[in-house]
């Protein structure tokens, strides 16, 4: 899979394609990680890429013309972080590990031409009810909840038992020290029932699913 990042500041993503997983994972080409600066297809002498906004408003916006540009070195689904797109989750994650190539594009300032949002890209997504200074954060969020889930990546058993499988969040999980501070492990997991210790994951799993995200269950009834 190939992921294309847009970016006014290239050198966010260094960190994100030379470490841990998503290294390994570039390192074994079943991953690559291409990034594009929206200013080296600025039209102006000063690399300028925003204006102000017509009709008035706070702040300037992202141009058409860079991206659009920029968008022809590239191939594949395309989708712009946005405050305003849907919200990013475990089954969109799952969807767009599938395809050969996407391309992000973070954003910055007050946003977007609309026409980019329009015209030029596939999707608009968030990554959750909050705004930040701009898109790169969210884009490395939506790539590496992807990288994660092409195969080969990691492990199969890895996600498969993890939370949002099954609309449901995770039981809780524990290693040594068996006893910290008379802070105890549940004893069934040393049972060596199999039978008793996944009767317990599962009812953690909807304890805590309730607890956090009861959203989710309502989700998993109206689904049924």
């Amino acid at each position: 899979m190939k992921i294309n990042f847009l970016t006014l500041f290239p050198r966010y993503f260094e960190a994100f394609k030379n470490e841990s997983i998503i290294a390994k994972a570039i390192e074994k080409k079943i991953i690559e990680i291409n990034v594009i600066d929206i200013r080296d297809f600025s039209q102006n002498k000063h690399r300028k890429v925003d204006d102000e906004i017509f009709g008035g408003g706070h702040g300037m916006l992202l141009q058409i013309e860079p991206i659009d540009l920029a968008l022809k070195k590239t191939k594949g689904f395309k989708i712009a972080l946005s405050p305003q797109g849907k919200v990013f989750d475990q089954k969109m994650a799952k969807e767009f590990s599938k395809l050969k190539e996407i391309t992000l594009i973070a954003g910055r300032y007050e946003g977007f031409d609309e026409r980019i949002i329009d015209y030029l890209v596939d999707e608009e997504i968030s990554i959750g009810d909050f705004v930040l200074t701009g898109g790169e954060l969210p884009a490395m969020v939506v790539a590496d909840a992807i990288i994660r889930l092409v195969d080969g990546v990691i492990k199969k058993e890895s996600h498969e038992n993890e939370s949002f499988e099954n609309d449901l969040l995770d039981y809780p999980q524990y290693t040594r020290p068996r006893n910290y501070k008379d802070l105890l492990v549940p004893e069934v997991l040393f049972s060596g029932n199999h039978k008793n210790i996944d009767a317990w994951k599962k009812q953690k799993q909807l304890e805590k699913t309730k607890k956090n995200r009861p959203d989710l269950l309502e989700r998993k009834k109206h689904a049924k």
